[in-house]
């Protein structure tokens, strides 16, 4: 009965007979679930590190749109405030924006011819 009993002490589960030529560190069952944590957390989590690069990549994107509107909105400011404070300025908004024109004038458009290269 005793050596049965050492039988069964001695003998390895299969999984860990076939490992015995790898390194003890490779058979540490703390860092194959370290492991496990990192490669689960950097790729196939809600927030892994491609959804983070992408959204960084919109948000670059969106600030960008922003200040580009922000500087549209100071011009249109500029141009209401023109209009609202100077008369020539409405006239002078009127014949660009509307090609409007006095009675007694002739207009005359012009464009410039597209560069061939």
């Amino acid at each position: 009965m005793e050596e049965s009993a050492n039988i069964r002490s001695t003998v390895k589960p299969l999984l860990w007979r076939g490992l015995g030529r790898l390194p003890s560190w490779i058979k540490n069952k703390y860092l194959l679930t370290g492991v496990f944590f990192a490669v689960w957390m950097l790729f196939f989590d809600q927030k892994d590190i491609l959804s983070l690069f992408e959204l960084k990549s919109r948000q670059n994107g969106l600030e960008k749109s922003q200040t580009h509107l922000k500087q549209l909105i100071t011009g249109a400011e500029k141009e209401q405030y023109l209009l609202k404070t100077n008369v020539q300025g409405i006239e002078r908004y009127a014949r660009e924006k509307y090609l409007m024109k006095k009675d007694n004038e002739d207009l005359f458009i012009v464009k410039s011819a597209p560069e061939n290269k």
